[in-house]
């Protein structure tokens, strides 16, 4: 696996679309004020004819409420997201902290968490457990490592061999070295506040106590569209950022533990586990960009998919397409070194 190279690739794909997002706020603004003076010159020759004419500072006005709000949903989400560190995070989202004096496989779960720290040269994050999820998967959370958490769900526990296993905190660590659980929360707060500029429009677009529309409403039907386009674009471009980072996780674990078997079999069974339809616990869109594995329900575009296929992270680590592996801890033979 050209690990350096799918590093390098994916950091520099990131900084673009970290660009674009940058830039779709920047059209943001210039479409809510386009549609805002398109609904300004109806409602301007409706009520009032003759030539058209702005009020001061219309333009400037319309800008400063529309970043308020992007700026300001972003600032109130993260602030939440932010509240009691990655441990907190993490009990919310039903994961308690690993017991490894009372529980084997949680003692193996630690001891890999310390070595694999060791090995990435990060500070030893908390071990924590999805005691009631049988599906494969883990998420890490925190805003830097001195709150990380690396939570596992007890599937993994159970069917993971001790390599697998390694595999799996190995592309949790490297989402908290690479910095990706505060940019994940941070993006989430873009697109919080994206929406909120949406939730703008619709409270406009709402008839009066009287079920009459005031023309008022054309002026939040015309915030409606922007923001909506705005909100669409932020999620596509979040969830492109997220696989990218999923690929440059991918290839972490892979350097750090030097082993293509580790990852790439805790993917291969995963495989197997969906094709049996063992479902996750662990939903939420609070924590999706942060899963090892995606487990959203229903039929979602591929452009807002936050992870690549499972097949294509495959055959990236071995160099071509590998099968589902049985649900079992014996150690499968090796199909070959970094």
């Amino acid at each position: 696996m050209r690990f350096f190279e799918f590093q390098r690739d994916a950091r520099g794909e990131t900084r673009r679309l970290l660009f674009a997002f940058a830039l779709t706020v920047a059209l943001l603004v210039v479409a809510v004020n386009a549609a805002l003076a398109l609904a300004w010159g109806l409602t301007w020759g409706f009520w009032m004819p003759g030539e058209l004419t702005y009020p001061r500072h219309y333009f400037a006005v319309n800008t400063a409420v529309t970043l308020l709000f992007v700026l300001g949903g972003w600032w109130v989400e993260t602030s939440r997201l932010a509240d009691g560190g990655g441990q907190r995070l993490a009990e919310q989202m039903g994961a308690r902290l690993a017991q490894p004096s009372g529980d084997f496989d949680e003692q193996r779960l630690c001891n890999i968490v310390d070595e694999m720290a060791i090995s990435s040269n990060l500070k030893r994050p908390q071990a924590m457990v999805l005691a009631r999820d049988q599906g494969i998967n883990a998420f890490a959370a925190g805003w830097d490592e001195d709150d990380a958490v690396v939570a596992v769900t007890r599937g993994a526990l159970d069917h993971l061999t001790r390599e697998e296993l390694q595999g799996l905190v190995a592309h949790e660590l490297s989402h908290i070295g690479e910095g990706d659980t505060r940019l994940n929360m941070r993006l989430v707060g873009m697109v919080f506040g994206l929406e909120m500029l949406f939730r703008l429009g619709q409270h406009l677009f709402e008839p009066d106590t009287r079920d009459r529309r005031m023309a008022a409403a054309l002026i939040g039907l015309a915030i409606m569209a922007a923001g909506w386009l705005g909100w669409l674009a932020g999620h596509a471009l979040q969830a492109a950022v997220s696989r990218q980072r999923e690929y440059l996780a991918d290839a972490r674990a892979v350097q750090w533990t030097r082993s293509r078997d580790g990852l790439g079999g805790v993917l291969r069974k995963v495989l197997t586990q969906r094709r049996e339809g063992i479902e996750n616990r662990s939903t939420g869109s609070l924590v999706q960009h942060m899963l090892l594995v995606a487990n959203e329900s229903g039929q979602v575009a591929h452009w807002l998919d936050s992870h690549p296929p499972i097949a294509q992270r495959i055959r990236r680590i071995y160099g071509r397409d590998m099968g589902p592996l049985p649900l079992s801890r014996e150690e499968a033979p090796a199909v070959g070194g970094v």
